[in-house]
């Protein structure tokens, strides 16, 4: 049951700054209206890809998008009943902190927000798994911030990678062989940053023969060294969906997301085939996720007691 993670050094740029909308707080303080520029002198103006009215029509209208899926998650050698909640929103965060924003300021950047969680039993004992990447709506560098933690009854491990001049990652771990561990990663795509991209613009995927760093959660699961990879990625469509599919050749893993190809590219699933287990128990498995209902909601104002029933509306 011993998970470990190894991880690399690297390089990266910085980002321009707006501000924008809030959430998780009972009252907004910064609405789409207030969309006000401040631009760095590293970053260009024209760097940053334009923002459509359609989009900011759906994504600044005060509520976040909640989706949930039914789970079969590969772990040890088996697959695993559970659900899974994708929860995407935009906010402002500070350029500097790489926090969620808590006023408006000329150092905030605008971000689509994913929050993603699954949960799911491994014989007696549970899994909780979330995931948290923030990226720049005007999709014009890296994700700004990507976190991961896992907690089950052996322990809980942390980790969270910051876009600064490098890609800066801290580690935490119960294991004495992980500890706590400060790293620097070379610059790379990272997996965690697409799901965002895909609702923001699936055009701009980066398509071929790229290098990719997996998503964290992966790199726990298969206790493989965090640095980028050699993916091939490729887009496909079939009645209405689009399939983006990353291979990894060397971690024998395919990734396929299947999203609306109409905006606003709705997550509708994915598969995620890859080794699962340790020994001879180890066996190529694919872990799938299929949509069961969405929702758009201001939840951070609904955490009465009276407002339970609303989980009835994902199938929660």
């Amino acid at each position: 049951m011993k998970n470990r993670i190894k991880m690399k050094s690297g390089v990266i740029g910085s980002i321009a700054v707006i501000s924008l909308l809030t959430s998780c707080k009972e009252k907004p303080v910064l609405h789409a209206k207030d969309l006000a520029v401040h631009t760095k002198t590293e970053i260009k103006e024209t760097s940053k890809k334009p923002i459509s009215e359609v989009f900011k029509k759906y994504w600044y209208a005060g509520e976040a998008e909640i989706t949930s899926y039914t789970l079969e998650q590969a772990r040890y050698g088996e697959l695993r009943e559970g659900n899974a909640v994708m929860i995407y929103v935009t906010e402002p965060f500070h350029h500097t902190k790489q926090v969620k924003a808590d006023r408006s300021s000329g150092d905030n950047i605008p971000v689509l927000k994913l929050n993603s969680t699954k949960n799911y039993l491994t014989g007696i004992y549970p899994y909780s798994i979330m995931s948290s990447s923030f990226y720049p709506v005007h999709d014009n560098d890296h994700a700004i911030k990507v976190s991961f933690s896992s907690q089950e009854w052996c322990g809980q491990v942390y980790a969270q990678l910051n876009n600064r001049d490098q890609f800066e990652i801290k580690s935490h771990s119960y294991f004495e062989s992980e500890a706590d561990q400060n790293i620097k990663l070379d610059k790379a795509v990272l997996e965690n940053e697409l799901w965002n991209k895909i609702r923001i613009n699936p055009k701009n995927l980066p398509l071929g023969n790229i290098k990719v760093i997996p998503s964290m959660e992966y790199i726990r699961l298969a206790h493989k060294e965090l640095n980028s990879y050699t993916a091939n990625t490729s887009l496909s469509e079939s009645k209405g969906v689009t399939t983006y599919k990353i291979t990894y050749p060397e971690l024998e893993r395919t990734l396929e997301i299947n999203f609306t190809t109409a905006f606003p590219h709705t997550i509708e699933g994915w598969s995620d085939t890859f080794k699962s287990g340790y020994g001879a128990n180890a066996k190529i498995l694919t872990s799938k996720a299929t949509k069961l209902k969405s929702i758009k909601s201001p939840y951070w104002q609904k955490n009465s007691n009276r407002f339970l029933p609303l989980r009835d509306s994902l199938g929660l």
